[in-house]
């Protein structure tokens, strides 16, 4: 098949879910369905394999060091096929199975999706999917890893233009993906982590990144935590479907359990990519104010906005010799008033590095401009002291309900943050002594002027300036009314 026609097969499994369930839960079916495709699929290959290096010795065959997962007696895909009746059960029954036979790889990994509710998902559903998943081999062989993980993240572009709100929680926009990876640059042997994972875009991305340039992605030590379960394992099966198995992704609240610890401390990383929740307002805030694990480096954020709590963490999680970030945030966490303190703190200690202001639509389903907020524990000597601010909110594609970057844009953008330059109308090198004049705002046009839009104004100069001709406004009106 080709990558189109591969695409066209996978996706067409979800199509036979319309009206039966909502689009925004295909994906608890459609990946694990696929992924046990996928394991039965490359077992069988590797079986068959193992049986002719053997001369035909079943049991030498059936040796685990010859498959990259177990698949147990009566837990194969084709003794799903057979069923007929309760095929729910026994797709869970064998899904549990093959958890249970790889305990250390793939627990958990199936989700909790409701295979044995008949009243969502009919004997006749799950036998039509099953018949449709049938009609082509998933091997290595006939699929590898690069055209089959191209296609899944096909699959979850397709789910979340489908999921309406709920896209932004577990997909990000890979061409701001790419940009983020391009500018941490990850290297062999290096640690990267996200703190808010989703379905694992950004990690699988370094490593990808890696393997474009020709260099060993297979060192990258990737670590990942998600909240929620069955993003947490599509994150998980984003990596095998890649071929990536060194890697940890934990389900589980960062801010309240942070997953990643090392003698009793946070866990350090080279690398730390994020596209956090932003302004959760239900989250624990009196126990960040007393964190076990010294994360309120800077303050406390308002309980109405966790934004500088994932912030302080990744900060705290960053290794203290060359650790640097990129973090996807709406444009508020520049410059609003409440995070003023805590945001004066972290440019004193010098760790902001560049400040990248996006356009609008790069979220999902969200209108909101974005930025990305660079940080860097050991800056290059001619950047100490100083921040890069890049204007690039005209720099992307616009559609309908959603932007892109296109590689233009991308190199444009890289290109000026390796250079660390001014370029009027594009970018500007403040001093950290001029950011503290502006009240420790970030806000980029209060330092890019824009040649073709200089109207956009810092938000409390814009009041300010609102307030000063609301009164010119009403002195001229009284006047008005005096002569009449």
């Amino acid at each position: 098949m080709t990558q189109q026609q591969l695409e066209k097969y996978l996706w067409g499994a979800a199509t036979q879910l319309r009206g039966t369930i909502d689009a925004g839960d295909y994906k608890q079916y459609i990946f694990p369905l696929l992924f046990f495709k996928r394991i039965c699929d490359v077992y069988d290959e590797e079986f068959e394999s193992a049986l002719a290096e053997s001369d035909g010795d079943m049991e030498y065959a059936a040796f685990a060091e010859h498959h990259h997962f177990i698949v147990p007696e009566g837990a194969h895909w084709n003794d799903v096929r057979e069923t007929t009746t309760n095929v729910g059960m026994a797709l869970q029954d064998a899904m549990r199975q093959i958890e249970k036979a790889n305990p250390d790889t793939l627990y958990g990994i199936f989700g909790d999706a409701s295979w044995t509710n008949k009243d969502r998902l009919s004997d006749e559903t799950l036998t039509n999917l099953i018949e449709h998943y049938s009609q082509h081999k998933l091997s290595l062989s006939n699929i590898p890893d690069d055209k089959l993980g191209n296609a899944y993240e096909y699959l979850i572009k397709e789910f979340a233009d489908d999921s309406g709100h709920t896209a932004a929680e577990f997909y990000t926009n890979r061409t701001v993906v790419k940009l983020m990876t391009m500018i941490m640059d990850p290297q062999p042997g290096e640690s990267v982590y996200d703190p808010t994972c989703g379905s694992g875009g950004l990690l699988l991305n370094c490593a990808l990144h890696l393997k474009e340039e020709g260099k060993e992605y297979r060192t990258l030590k990737l670590y990942g935590q998600e909240i929620n379960l069955i993003t947490s394992a599509i994150a998980r099966m984003n990596m095998f479907m890649h071929g990536i198995e060194e890697f940890s992704i934990v389900r589980g609240d960062t801010l309240a359990n942070p997953a990643f610890l090392h003698h009793d401390e946070l866990k350090k990383f080279n690398v730390i990519l994020a596209n956090p929740p932003y302004s959760i307002k239900t989250w624990d805030q009196k126990g960040f104010a007393n964190d076990p694990y010294g994360r309120n480096l800077w303050g406390v954020p308002p309980q109405g906005c966790a934004d500088y709590a994932f912030q302080q963490h990744i900060q705290k999680s960053l290794d203290s010799t060359n650790g640097r970030s990129c973090v996807l945030w709406p444009y508020g966490v520049l410059f609003r008033d409440s995070e003023r303190e805590m945001r004066k703190k972290m440019i004193e200690e010098d760790l902001v590095e560049c400040v990248i202001a996006l356009g609008k639509n790069l979220f999902y389903n969200s209108i909101m401009e974005s930025c990305l907020l660079i940080t860097n524990n050991n800056k290059p000597e001619d950047r100490k002291d100083k921040v890069l601010f890049i204007d690039a909110r005209e720099e992307l594609k616009k559609e309908k309900t959603i932007s892109y970057l296109m590689p233009e844009h991308i190199a444009k953008i890289h290109s000026m943050y390796l250079n660390f330059e001014t370029k009027e109308g594009f970018s500007y090198v403040a001093g950290r002594k001029e950011i503290s004049e502006k009240e420790g705002s970030l806000n980029v046009p209060l330092y890019v002027e824009l040649a073709d839009d200089d109207s956009i104004l810092e938000p409390s100069v814009a009041y300010n300036q609102w307030i000063s001709s609301s009164n010119e406004l009403k002195k001229s009106m009284t006047q008005l009314f005096d002569i009449l």
